[in-house]
């Protein structure tokens, strides 16, 4: 018999980000795999219906037949995909993201950095008479307090 409280087993951050992108990554390459059965498909079809069916026979490009062209164009577009899927997502996978992120972030403080210091040498807050930031109380009005300047 099973114990009335079952305990779920619990998967890291890590771990689970680990998961998700190995589901990615085969999720791409389905995708990739599928998209060249249907070239190969598409491309027979093309193939048959110009030389078997004679569709199209008399419209030709630089002296091609347009189903040529039509697999050409095709091919370039699988060659695309196929070099995003295997070549671009390993040198721009989940580490590289999160690095150019942290770039970002680093760039962004740094900026937020140099406007905070700009305002305060431009804008100072002034300086109030008493040495002691207790004796300011929320309720005082802050008008009747003489800067230290003056």
């Amino acid at each position: 018999m099973a114990p009335s409280s079952t305990k779920k087993p619990s998967i890291d951050p890590e771990q689970k980000q680990l998961i998700e992108n190995a589901q990615h990554r085969i999720k791409q390459k389905k995708n990739l795999s599928r998209h060249f059965v249907f070239f190969l498909a598409g491309s027979i079809l093309f193939i048959l219906l110009n030389l078997v069916l004679g569709f199209g026979k008399d419209f030709r490009l630089f002296d091609v037949d347009w189903f040529v062209w039509a697999i050409v164009l095709w091919l370039f577009i699988l060659l695309i995909h196929t070099i995003n899927v295997l070549l671009m997502s390993k040198f721009m996978d989940k580490d590289w993201e999160n690095k150019q992120l942290e770039l970002l972030v680093a760039k962004q403080k740094e900026r937020i950095a140099e406007l905070q210091a700009r305002v305060d040498k431009e804008y100072p807050l002034p300086h109030f008479k008493t040495n002691n930031p207790h004796d300011i109380n929320k309720d005082d009005d802050l008008d009747s307090i003489k800067p230290y300047n003056q």
